[in-house]
């Protein structure tokens, strides 16, 4: 692959053309978008081979884990929530732990990590849960975050309102076998950011800046907390649309940036690799979503990975083309929030790359 982008330095651009893209790429998707086909987006970025070749932001209204932000005029330096696209740098994170020797593998017993529960280390039924079935959302307990964040009954937001969120999570009823079914569940991601949290001995935000934003020249984030103070690892980082496409390009680079190993090859190569099948026909890996899409400059469909976020945020990344995209949208708790973020990505992005 191509020398990155160096740590604290600006995107360097190119044109669409440049970088085997029709050149009438962002004409396409501001015909998108004044046709109504591409709704609710604030800002969109897409590189290749470490260039930016497209970079669009947008005015409109938005909101912070539910709060008004009234109208944002989105550029560059604007933080936005990520929503679940965190989940998948907490992947990140926990391998850099691991890499470090300060948690545990992911064959590990889970409950072990969590000693102040003996009642449930207890349960026969809880014995075989590993740090890996978090990883890859297969704990097998009962977990529903189908419904909207607006509803209370939500998981993810029971467990925010919940006295012990930790217990929340390891109390849920057991359904399936470990390993077995995929569930989403913001429940498995808290239970690792506890694991990195008490392995490292620093909240989950001061290890990030430390062991991932720092190296990658991010100085500038926010990452919203609970009612007990603790930041969310399901939903709550917030950062600038360049600054998550760097930890995009950090992934498409094996976790080297600037002549610094940030994250070591072997875990990328673990959590992006297929571990189970989720219930909307795509794969998923270590907090990180797979699939595969047709683009005309290869012939053929080539895989991809993503962090998915609610209201429509997207980090894609497609390493044989060398391609990451950025997208940042307004249509929060939406079912329908899924369609302009993967219109955008396949039929903008993926169908205008013509020359590998």
């Amino acid at each position: 692959m191509s020398k990155g982008l160096d740590t604290g330095s600006e995107w360097e651009r190119a044109s669409a053309a440049e970088q085997g893209f029709d050149p009438r790429l962002e004409r396409k998707l501001l015909a998108g978008i004044e046709a109504g086909l591409i709704r609710d987006v604030h800002a969109v970025l897409v590189s290749r081979r470490g260039k930016l070749v497209l970079e669009h932001y947008r005015t409109a209204v938005d909101e912070s884990w539910g709060m008004p932000l009234g109208t944002v005029a989105f550029d560059a330096t604007t933080l936005h929530d990520l929503r679940s696209v965190t989940k998948s740098v907490v992947g990140l994170l926990y391998g850099i732990a691991l890499d470090r020797g300060l948690v545990p593998p992911p064959q590990a017993p889970l409950l072990a990590q969590f000693p102040d529960y003996p009642d449930l280390a207890a349960d026969p039924a809880r014995a075989d849960l590993t740090i890996g079935h978090a990883l890859t959302m297969t704990l097998g307990l009962d977990w529903d975050e189908y419904r909207s964040y607006a509803d209370p009954l939500n998981s993810e937001i029971a467990m925010e309102n919940a006295p012990d969120r930790y217990r929340f999570v390891l109390e849920r009823a057991v359904l399936q076998a470990p390993g077995t079914y995929w569930v989403y569940s913001g429940g498995a991601t808290a239970l690792v950011g506890a694991i990195i949290e008490r392995g490292s001995g620093q909240r989950i935000e001061d290890f990030a800046r430390e062991a991932l934003f720092a190296p990658l020249g991010i100085s500038r984030f926010e990452w919203l907390s609970g009612a007990d103070g603790v930041a969310s690892p399901a939903s709550g980082l917030r950062l600038s649309a360049p600054d998550l496409l760097r930890i995009g390009r950090l992934v498409l680079e094996g976790g080297r940036i600037d002549g610094r190993q940030v994250v070591s090859k072997g875990w990328l190569d673990v959590s992006l690799a297929r571990a189970v099948s989720t219930d909307d026909g795509l794969d998923y890996g270590h907090f990180w979503f797979l699939g595969a899409a047709p683009v005309p400059a290869f012939g053929a469909e080539r895989p991809w990975m993503a962090g998915f976020g609610n209201g429509g945020q997207r980090l894609w990344l497609m390493p044989e083309a060398d391609l990451a995209c950025v997208i940042f949208s307004g249509n929060y708790n939406a079912p329908d929030a899924w369609v302009s973020p993967t219109r955008l990505w396949r039929e903008i992005v993926l169908a205008n790359l013509v020359s590998a």
